[in-house]
Parts: C-alpha cells; sequence; structure tokens
C-alpha cells in the first residue's frame, strides 16, 4: 500500500484550475462525501450531482452547503456531456454500475466508484477491462485504508519490521438491525451481490490484502443467522491460507448486537499488531508497545454512517491528484479486484463445502 499522508492534494496540477466532479447516486454515503468535497474546495470543485430518487434530490439541495450551488443533471448522459467534470464518483448500487461505467468511460471521465465494483468478480472484471481499454482511471473508495493507524502497519509490513506474518485473525462483529433489510434489495444478490461479505467486511479484507499478499486456499461457512429476514448471509466464518505461507481466522457478522469495531491481528516473528477501530497497538516480542491513531466509528452499530468523512476526504484527494499526475490512485480497480475473487472464493467454499483454492499468484 502506498502511505497517505492526509493532507489533500499536495501536487495540483500547474494550471491551478479546480478539479470537477460529479456525484452519481445519494444513498447513506453521499453525506460523507459532500463534507470531504466541502474540505477540498477550491481544489476540487462538486460540479454537479444525479440521482432518479426526487427526494433524496430535495433533501440533498436542503442540507447542502456549497459556495456555489451545484448543477442538478437529468442523466448520467448529461454528466458524461460536461466539459467541467473531470471525473464522476458512483455511490450507486453495485447493479447499476456497468451502464454508468460504460457512458462515463465512453466520454473519457476518470471514475471512482464507492465499493464494492460490481456483484461478482466476472462483473467486476468486466469494469475493470473497459476502463482500462478506453484509458479511463478507475479507483475504488476504501476509505480503510487511509486511517492513521492502517498508514502505520502498512509502513511497518513494508519495511519487515514485524517479520514475517504467520497468523493473520480478523473479526468484522457488526450489527445492523432489520430495518436496514427491509429496503427493497438491500442483501439481496440481485442489488448487492450478497450480504456481510461484500457490503460490509469488504472494507477489512481488502485492507488486510494490502497488507499481507493474497489468500491462497480458503475453507468456509456462510449463514442467514435467525436474526434477520434476508436473501444472503449475515454470517461468515473461515480459514484462511496466504500465498505467503502465513495461516489465518474470519468471522464476519451484522448480527453481533450492539456491533463492535472491527480488527485483525497479524502476528509477525517480531511482533504482533493490532489494528481495530482505528487504532493500531503493537506488542514487540521485546516487551514494548506502540500506538498509533485513535478509537474511531466505523460504522459498525446500528447507524451504518457513524464514522467521520476524513477518509473519505483523502480518497478523493489522493484520485483527483492521481488523474492529474497520470498515476494509479491508491486503490485502482484492478486492484480491488483481489478482494472480489477472495469474497467469491468464501462464498464458493461455502456452498460446496469444500477447500476453495484461488490463483491470484497468476492472474493479472
Amino acid at each position: 500500500m502506498r502511505p497517505a499522508s492526509g493532507c489533500p492534494m499536495e501536487n495540483p496540477d500547474d494550471t491551478g484550475a479546480p478539479f470537477g466532479v460529479a456525484l452519481i447516486g445519494l444513498g447513506m454515503v453521499a453525506k460523507a462525501h459532500t463534507r470531504a468535497l466541502q474540505d477540498l474546495a477550491p481544489r476540487v470543485v462538486l460540479r454537479g450531482v444525479f440521482t432518479r430518487s426526487a427526494a433524496r434530490r430535495a433533501a440533498f439541495l436542503a442540507e447542502q452547503a456549497f459556495a456555489e450551488p451545484p448543477a442538478l443533471y437529468a442523466s448520467v448522459e448529461a454528466v458524461a456531456a460536461d466539459p467541467a467534470v473531470d471525473a464522476a464518483i458512483v455511490l450507486t448500487p453495485p447493479n447499476a454500475r456497468r451502464a454508468i461505467v460504460d457512458t462515463l468511460s465512453a466520454a473519457g471521465k476518470a471514475i471512482l466508484l464507492e465499493k464494492p465494483v460490481e456483484r461478482t468478480s466476472t462483473a467486476a472484471e468486466a469494469i475493470v477491462a473497459q476502463c482500462a481499454a478506453r484509458g479511463v482511471p478507475l479507483g475504488v473508495v476504501f476509505q480503510h485504508r487511509l486511517r492513521a493507524g492502517a498508514r502505520e502497519l502498512a509502513r511497518l509490513m513494508a519495511t519487515g519490521a514485524l517479520g514475517a506474518p504467520a497468523v493473520v485473525e480478523i473479526s468484522v462483529p457488526w450489527w445492523r438491525p432489520q430495518s436496514y433489510y427491509d429496503e427493497p434489495g438491500r442483501g439481496s444478490y440481485d442489488r448487492d451481490g450478497g450480504g456481510v461479505l461484500i457490503a460490509q467486511a469488504i472494507h477489512t479484507l481488502d485492507l488486510v490484502l494490502s497488507l499481507t499478499g493474497p489468500v491462497a486456499a480458503v475453507h468456509a461457512m456462510a449463514a442467514t443467522s435467525r436474526l434477520h429476514r434476508m436473501e444472503s448471509e449475515d454470517f461468515v466464518a473461515a480459514g484462511l491460507r496466504f500465498a505467503n505461507g502465513a495461516v489465518g481466522s474470519l468471522v464476519a457478522s451484522t448480527a453481533s448486537f450492539p456491533g463492535a469495531p472491527e480488527g485483525f491481528t497479524i502476528h509477525g516473528d517480531q511482533a504482533s499488531a493490532t489494528l481495530r477501530g482505528g487504532e493500531l497497538r503493537v506488542a514487540w516480542r521485546d516487551g514494548r508497545v506502540d500506538v498509533t491513531g485513535e478509537p474511531a466509528g466505523t460504522g459498525g452499530g446500528a447507524d451504518p454512517m457513524a464514522f467521520p468523512h476524513d477518509w473519505h476526504r483523502d480518497a478523493i484527494a489522493d484520485f483527483a491528484d492521481a488523474v492529474r499526475m497520470g498515476r494509479p490512485p491508491l486503490v485502482s480497480g484492478r486492484d480491488a479486484l483481489r478482494v472480489h475473487r477472495l469474497i467469491d472464493a468464501l462464498v464458493a467454499s461455502s456452498r460446496d463445502g469444500c477447500v476453495t483454492h484461488l490463483d491470484e499468484e497468476t492472474r493479472p
């Protein structure tokens, strides 16, 4: 993982012109993005928004506090046709992504997607391939990589200070009330692509993979507990074997009332590092304990939006800077395929009742 500075837009281009973005979709996470864009102004400017929901359009107009009111686009095609838009941030459910990406990429617009890329690895790969073929920058918002504790752990892993990873323990003990899944399509395969894995645990899994490298094999059990009425899984337990030889465990749930911060521990030869809710605690074999970051809400309880917008701000800033400088963003679409393939393998292992092997090392 490339360390992030936490300082928005450190390397703007020489013109000093604002980087124009549009929001497509105004769901729950839109508030974090609008607050982030307010912080980034005037170097990054929200040109306009598009959503099919009249209620969400009205709520956005009532709540937004931008110095220059953004436009309300009538369609995705209108976003693609606006020369003031350098990039679009897509916040729609996964099942709406393909057509939107097709329209935007045909117009040469850079695209930043909220996770996941799509509902399955195959669909995500198609989006990544399309953007690559058209030379369009594609980034994915995995904001957990931008927490101070995560950045410090990435530095330690990159320098080898912890030693080789031996055991990785991952826990996502989140809670969602039934009202969350009562929204039409929420937790369905048709709209979301699944449940706790692709909608919640994906953040932690992406972060772990960015630090440890790929998983080679999984043996999983996924289920829907009697605490929820939903189509997909709200509980997963799995054993993991990493390509580097480390072994690990995963327990992820949205049935763990009242919800607790997600986290993981990487046990290495020299130390054990635990990242939980934004705070990194490193216990060295010589008795030292180092702490970086601080506990922070991550949306693990009944309120999915109970987290700061700072990490989204830095993700947007990194993407804008990457587009202007012609470098890859912190998390590219291709980077995101690794966690998609892991999730597909976990689901397949649970369905088939056997170990599922991944061929991450040989895939582009």
